[in-house]
């Protein structure tokens, strides 16, 4: 079914989704991904150069107490 779009079909896609939100609002949004993909980025990397200095010695639970606690009741 998306094969069959063509230039004419995204074209017209892109005007009504211009027309329902916006210029503002779609700058606004792709400025808000752009800073998601950021960020994204730069906790990679940090992981990554923490796995490669050593720094990480082992896997740390990270759950809070209140958590850890309810999991206990349970079992």
């Amino acid at each position: 079914m998306l094969n069959n779009i063509g230039l004419p079909g995204l074209l017209l896609i892109a005007v009504v989704v211009l027309v329902l939100f916006g210029r503002g609002k779609i700058s606004s949004l792709m400025g808000e991904v752009g800073k998601g993909i950021t960020a994204f980025k730069k906790g990679v990397s940090d992981g990554s150069k923490e796995i490669e200095d050593g720094t990480v010695d082992e896997a740390r639970d990270v759950t809070p107490a209140d958590e850890v606690q309810k999991e206990k009741d349970k079992a």
